[in-house]
């Protein structure tokens, strides 16, 4: 089960440049009838396409967040940018002892359709991931 939350994971946060941006009505109506049920009070919508899934990014209650969905409408994961004090303990200490010099610029929870919460701490060039209790998993480029 995590072993498929870190694909997801990965896949999502390495969007960048491989993605492919989208019109809303140039995705699969399944995915966007899901999307707008799940998250009504969305806001400002940008739609992106990468290996057959489909994430959108918006604006919920002044907080940006993101959805990736598959190409049948599941929902695989969201995540929520959080203020970096909502981190869970072991996040700040991590970095701070393995990144010498570094500072969090920004701070995600992610969670996968099975409720996994995992968390984001975005430093200057990495992505750090860790799990619920604020433990390490791994490490991405997030250029």
């Amino acid at each position: 089960m995590k072993k498929y939350a870190l694909i997801v994971i990965t896949g999502l946060i390495s969007f960048g440049s491989f993605a492919q941006k989208l019109k809303e009505k140039e995705v699969p109506t399944a995915v966007v009838s899901t999307f707008h049920k799940q998250f009504p009070q969305a806001k400002e919508l940008k739609w992106e396409k990468e290996n057959g899934n489909y994430e959108v990014e918006f604006d919920l209650n002044k907080t940006e967040t993101s959805a990736l969905f598959d190409g049948t409408g599941k929902l695989l994961e969201t995540e929520t940018e959080i203020q970096i004090n909502q981190l869970p303990d072991g996040i700040l200490s991590h970095v701070k002892a393995n990144y010498k010099g570094q500072k969090i610029k920004e701070a995600a929870k992610i969670t996968d359709s099975n409720g996994v919460v995992m968390y984001e701490a975005e430093i200057k060039g990495k992505d750090l991931i860790f799990d619920a209790n604020g433990i390490f998993i791994k490490e991405l480029d997030n250029h």
